[in-house]
């Protein structure tokens, strides 16, 4: 068994932010099944509360926010920061936008974007002649 280790992406602020917290953007895996794209993103810390997705113009927003526990220890080191996520798609044609669905369990948002009719994989009958 082999384990990875991958360290926290800080997202880079295209404005001046109006609190000090860190942003990460959350590691994704993509999945298709036959009827949807699944998004799995981790968001450590965040729950139902603290999740907001947005959908404008084909552009699909997830944002988390971690609630800030209150530290009563003197913290000698850690390698673990806390923070906000934030990432954005956009979104083809081929997803039907009228048909997302998310759900947040342990720290794991799962995004279903249901395939619009025209995008799903269909036989073609063949005629003799």
């Amino acid at each position: 068994m082999e384990l990875q280790s991958t360290v926290k992406k800080q997202v880079e602020p295209k404005a001046e932010l109006t609190y000090s917290r860190p942003v990460f953007t959350p590691a994704v895996d993509i999945y298709e099944t036959k009827d949807a794209l699944v998004v799995l993103a981790d968001m450590p810390g965040v729950d139902q509360s603290g999740v907001d997705i947005h959908l404008e113009e084909n552009m699909l927003t997830i944002r988390g926010k971690v609630a800030e526990e209150a530290v009563d220890k003197d913290v000698v080191y850690s390698e673990y920061r806390t923070g906000d996520y934030y990432r954005s798609f956009t979104l083809s044609n081929l997803i039907d936008q009228n048909r997302i669905e998310a759900a947040i369990k342990d720290g794991v948002l799962k995004l279903t974007l249901a395939k619009a009719e025209t995008a799903k994989p269909r036989q073609i009958a063949v005629k003799a002649g």
